[in-house]
C-alpha cells in the first residue's frame, strides 16, 4: 500500500506571520493576539508590561499568577464550596500589596470598580486585575446548555448565543469567561456530558470555534463587548475510566490525538487565548503538570501564545494523585509543566518565590507567565481602561434584554429533538384537552440547566406557562405532578390518573433534574428514575395517547412505556424561555430541527458508546437478535437506540441515491457528490443532510463511520432539493502509528445520510500520488 502523512496544518503562529503582525509585536517576544486589532493594543504597551516586570519583586511577579475567589460580589457556596465567599479584608489586603492578579466568579458593574480602584490606587505597580467567572450558556440571559444547543447543528447559532452572553458578561465588570467546555465525551454515564457538544469531533471542532468566536467578538478583544474565551478542560477529562468525574483516563496515543485534543487545537486557532487543565491524569501523568500537553503540544506544535490556567486547585491536587510530594513540590511540577495562573490554592503565591530562589524554578519562566498574563490584560485593553464594564447604566441596558431573552426562546427551540412520533400525534392541536403530568409540568427549578450561577429567576417559563399562553383555551390544561424525580409523591399517581381521565392527550414531562447533571453527577444507570417509570406505567394503563418530554443533560437509555410511547421528545434544559420554546415546537408553530449529538443507547451497559466505533474483526449484523462468537452484548445489538445525528421533523423526507461525478478521487482534487431529497409529508420540514466516509483499509483500523460534512435544507410539502457536497482528501485522513495526520489512498464509503446509522453506501476510491 502506498502511504503518504500529511503534515498538520499551519500554526496560528504562521498564519499571523503572514499578515505581519510578528514583526508588530517584536520578533515573537510577546503573546500572539488574535486579531491585528488587539496586536495593536498590545504594541502600545509593550514597554510598559517589560518595565513593570522588570520593576516587580519575586513575590509581586507570583501575586500576578494568583487567581482568587471574588469576595466582594455574590458568588453561590454551591459554585465553589471548599472556597465559600473567602476573606474581603484579607484579599483587599493581598491586593494593595500585589499579591493578587486575578479574581473569579464575582459580577456587578459597580463593585468591579471599586475593586479595580484598589489595585489602580493603593498598589505599589498599579497593574489592573483580570475579572473572569463561570458564564457557561449565559450569565443573566440563560440559553439552552451547550449539549442541547449542540443539537441544533448550527455554528451561527452558537456563536450568537456566545455572542449576547459575552455582552452581558463584559458590561458585569467581567473580562473571562471560562468557556467553551470543548470535551468530547462518550460516555453518558459522565455528568458534565452537559457542559460539551457531544460525542462527534467535528461538531466539536466547529462549535469551539463558533463560541470562541462568539465570546472575544470580531472586533478584539478590548472592544467593549468582547471577553476571553477559555476552552476547557485540557485534556481527555471526558474520557475518564467508568464515566467517573476526576477519574483517571488511560488510551492510546492516536485516540488522545485524534478525538480529543482537535477541538482544543480549533479553540487556539479561531485566537483563545486561554487555556484550561483538567483534573485528571492520561496515562498516569496529571494534566496539570504534563509539559507534554501543556508546553510541548500547546506551545511547541500548535503556536498557542495565551496564558494556561488550572482548574479549580488541579496544581493542588497534584499531591493527590501522588505525583508530587508536597504543595510546594505540586506548585514546581505544575508551573514547570506550563500552568500559569493558579486557581484559589495559593501555591504559586506561597512557593514560587522559594522555588525561583533555589533554581528549581528559572527567573525567565516566571518572567514569562508574568508577560503572558500581562499582554492578556493589555490586549483587553485594561492598560487602556481599567475600569471597562463597570458602567452601572450600561449594565443595565444589555443584561437580560428583550433582544437577548427572544434568543433565548428562539435557541431553545431550535435545540428540541423528535425521537418519535407514531400516527403524527404531533403538533399537539391547540384546542384539545391535555393532561401535563410529570415532576417537570409545572416546574421552574429545572428550566435553567446546570451551571447557571446568575440567571434572573423571575423570567423562568415552565411548561405549564408556555403551554398555556399557547393554547386556544388555557383552561383545557390538566396539570399533575405525580411523582418527584427521584421519589414518590403519597397520592401522586392517583391525582395524575385523575387528570388524564377527561384528557384527549396525556404529555408526560419527565427525566433528570438539573442537579442530575454537571459536574460531579455521573450515575451508574442512565435511565428515567423509577418512581417516573411508575408514574408512566400509570399513564400508560389508561390507554390515552402519550407524550414524552424528556428533560436530560446527557442521552438516556429508555425502557418500557417511556420507550413504546408514542411521540418522544428531547427538551434537554433549555434555559430561561423553555416553556415557550417547547410549546413552539409541540404546538407546531415550529417545526423541530434538531438532531441528537449523542447516541442514546439501548441499554445503559454500553457505555461508553459513540456511533464512530470500530467494527472489528467480527463485525456483529445488528438485523439479528441473536448472534454468537461477534463483537455484541447478549442482550442488544452493537447499534444505538436512536443514534447520533438522528431526529424527526413533521414532514417526512425521502432520500435518493447517493450521486457522485466520478467513483475516484484524484489526490489533489476534488470528489463532488449530491443527494436529493424529497419532503412527501404535509409539513414544512428542516432536514440535516450529513456526510459520512469509511476508510475500507488503512494502516490503521479505522471507525466504521465518520461524520464529515452537513448541510440544513428548508422542504416545503412535495418539494424535492438537490443537496451537494465537496469532498478532499484532507478531509480522508487520520492520525497515524507515528502520531502525525496522513492520508492513505483506497477504497472508501460514503453515506448521504439523516443519522450515522442511515442510508446506503456509496464508494469512491482515492488514487495515490504518481
Amino acid at each position: 500500500m502506498k502511504t503518504r502523512p500529511v503534515k498538520p496544518s499551519a500554526s496560528r503562529r504562521n498564519f499571523l506571520s503572514g499578515l505581519g503582525l510578528l514583526a508588530l509585536m517584536g520578533a515573537g517576544v510577546f503573546p500572539m493576539p488574535a486579531t491585528a486589532e488587539t496586536a495593536r493594543a498590545v504594541q502600545r504597551h509593550r514597554q510598559r508590561i517589560e518595565d513593570l516586570i522588570a520593576a516587580m519583586t519575586v513575590e509581586e511577579k507570583a501575586g500576578q499568577l494568583n487567581l482568587l475567589a471574588d469576595p466582594f460580589r455574590w458568588m453561590p457556596t454551591a459554585v465553589n464550596p471548599l472556597d465559600g465567599t473567602g476573606d474581603p479584608a484579607r484579599v483587599t489586603a493581598l491586593i494593595r500589596e500585589g499579591k493578587v492578579g486575578s479574581l473569579f466568579n464575582g459580577i456587578g458593574a459597580e463593585t468591579g470598580r471599586r475593586i479595580q480602584q484598589v489595585a489602580m490606587e493603593e498598589s505599589r505597580l498599579k497593574i489592573p486585575l483580570l475579572f473572569a467567572a463561570d458564564v457557561i450558556h449565559g450569565l443573566s440571559t440563560i440559553f439552552p446548555v451547550p449539549l442541547a444547543e449542540a443539537a441544533a447543528f448550527d455554528t451561527h447559532l452558537a456563536y450568537r448565543t456566545a455572542r449576547a452572553a459575552a455582552v452581558e458578561t463584559a458590561a458585569s465588570a467581567v473580562h473571562q469567561t471560562y468557556a467553551p467546555m470543548v470535551d468530547v465525551a462518550r460516555d453518558q454515564r459522565w455528568g458534565r456530558n452537559v457542559e460539551g457538544a457531544g460525542e462527534d469531533v467535528l461538531l466539536n471542532n466547529l462549535l469551539a470555534a463558533a463560541r470562541v468566536r462568539g465570546f472575544q467578538g470580531e472586533k478584539g478583544l478590548d472592544d467593549r463587548d468582547a471577553v476571553l474565551a477559555t476552552a476547557k478542560h485540557m485534556a481527555a477529562y471526558s474520557g475518564a475510566i467508568g464515566g467517573v468525574e476526576y477519574n483517571t483516563t488511560d488510551m492510546s496515543e492516536q485516540t488522545l490525538r485524534g478525538v480529543y485534543l482537535p477541538p482544543f487545537k480549533a479553540a487556539v486557532d479561531a485566537g483563545a487565548l486561554s487555556i484550561m487543565s483538567a483534573f485528571n491524569d492520561v496515562n498516569g501523568v496529571p494534566a496539570s503538570g504534563s509539559r507534554k500537553l501543556l508546553t510541548d503540544i500547546l506551545r511547541g506544535e500548535w503556536g498557542f501564545e495565551g496564558f494556561v490556567v488550572s482548574d479549580y486547585t488541579s496544581e493542588q491536587e497534584l499531591v493527590a494523585h501522588g505525583f508530587a510530594e508536597d504543595g510546594r513540590d505540586a506548585a514546581r511540577l505544575a508551573f514547570n509543566a506550563g500552568v500559569d495562573v493558579s486557581m484559589v490554592s495559593g501555591l504559586y503565591l506561597e512557593h514560587l518565590p522559594s522555588l525561583v530562589a533555589s533554581g528549581e524554578v528559572s527567573m525567565a519562566r516566571l518572567d514569562e507567565a508574568v508577560r503572558r498574563l500581562l499582554t492578556t490584560k493589555a490586549a483587553l485593553g485594561l492598560f487602556d481602561d481599567p475600569y471597562r464594564g463597570t458602567d452601572p447604566v450600561r449594565e443595565k441596558a444589555v443584561v437580560g434584554s428583550r433582544e437577548h431573552i427572544a434568543l433565548s426562546r428562539e435557541a431553545g427551540r431550535k435545540s428540541v429533538v423528535l425521537l418519535k412520533n407514531d400516527n403524527q400525534l404531533l403538533p399537539l392541536n391547540k384546542s384539545q384537552k391535555i393532561a401535563l403530568v410529570g415532576p417537570f409540568a409545572d416546574d421552574v427549578d429545572n428550566v435553567w440547566g446546570p451551571w447557571t450561577i446568575w440567571g434572573a429567576p423571575e423570567r423562568r417559563v415552565s411548561l405549564e406557562a408556555g403551554f398555556r399562553a399557547a393554547m386556544t383555551d388555557p383552561q383545557a390544561l390538566t396539570v399533575a405532578r405525580g411523582s418527584g424525580v427521584e421519589t414518590p409523591l403519597d397520592g401522586g399517581i392517583e391525582e395524575a390518573v385523575r387528570a388524564a381521565a377527561n384528557a384527549d392527550v396525556i404529555v408526560l414531562a419527565i427525566g433528570e433534574s438539573q442537579k442530575m447533571s454537571g459536574e460531579a453527577q455521573s450515575r451508574t444507570e442512565i435511565v428515567v428514575p423509577a418512581p417516573q417509570q411508575a408514574l408512566v406505567d400509570a399513564m400508560a394503563a389508561t390507554g390515552k395517547p402519550m407524550v414524552i418530554l424528556l428533560r436530560n443533560g446527557r442521552a438516556l437509555a429508555l425502557e418500557g412505556n417511556v420507550k413504546n410511547a408514542q411521540a418522544i421528545v428531547v427538551t434537554w434544559f433549555l434555559g430561561e424561555q423553555m416553556g415557550n420554546a417547547v410549546a413552539d415546537v409541540v404546538f407546531g408553530d415550529h417545526g423541530p430541527s434538531a438532531r441528537l449529538p449523542v447516541s442514546f443507547p439501548h441499554k445503559s451497559g454500553q457505555q461508553p458508546y459513540s456511533y464512530d466505533h470500530k467494527n472489528t474483526g467480527r463485525p456483529a449484523n445488528p438485523d439479528l437478535p441473536i448472534e454468537e462468537y461477534k463483537a455484541r452484548y447478549r442482550e442488544t445489538t452493537n447499534t444505538a437506540l436512536y443514534p447520533f445525528g438522528y431526529g424527526l421533523t413533521y414532514g417526512e423526507v425521502a432520500y435518493g441515491p447517493v450521486e457522485m461525478e466520478s467513483n475516484q478521487m484524484a489526490w489533489a482534487g476534488t470528489l463532488d457528490v449530491a443527494v436529493t431529497v424529497t419532503n412527501q409529508g404535509a409539513h414544512v420540514a428542516e432536514e440535516l443532510v450529513q456526510l459520512y466516509i469509511h476508510d475500507r483499509v488503512a494502516s490503521l483500523t479505522q471507525p466504521g463511520r465518520l461524520l464529515k460534512d452537513f448541510k440544513r435544507v428548508t422542504l416545503r410539502p412535495g418539494q424535492s432539493e438537490t443537496v451537494r457536497f465537496t469532498l478532499n482528501a484532507r478531509q480522508l485522513g487520520f492520525i497515524g502509528e507515528d502520531n502525525t495526520y496522513r492520508i492513505e489512498p483506497g477504497l472508501f464509503d460514503l453515506w448521504l445520510a439523516p443519522h450515522a446509522q442511515g442510508g446506503s453506501a456509496a464508494q469512491f476510491r482515492l488514487v495515490g500520488p504518481a
